[in-house]
């Protein structure tokens, strides 16, 4: 994961905090169960993020004809295999 559990739950108070400071939301659960909920789903799409990045590296690894990282043809294939694992995961 590219973000840690500190920053996740500083981010997650930032916005919580944003929150109260409006006045149009109206708050029907306790706002510390909002930021852990917030939390929660933002480790949960980053841990995906992770398993696409690392299932489009060996995908792109286990091709017969070798692509080094970095080149046009590299980046495609990336591009491609990642977005087929977060589509299949409906993200």
């Amino acid at each position: 994961m590219r973000i840690n559990r500190a920053k996740i739950n500083h981010i997650s108070s930032l916005i919580i905090q944003d929150f109260k400071n409006r006045e149009e939301i109206d708050y029907k659960a306790d706002l510390n169960d909002v930021r852990l909920e917030i939390a929660g789903v933002m480790t949960g799409v980053l841990e995906l993020d992770d398993r696409a990045d690392t299932e489009a590296r060996k995908i792109i690894a286990s091709y017969s004809k070798k692509i080094r990282e970095g080149t046009p043809e590299w980046d495609v294939m990336y591009l491609k295999h990642y977005e087929e694992f977060m589509n299949k995961h409906k993200l």
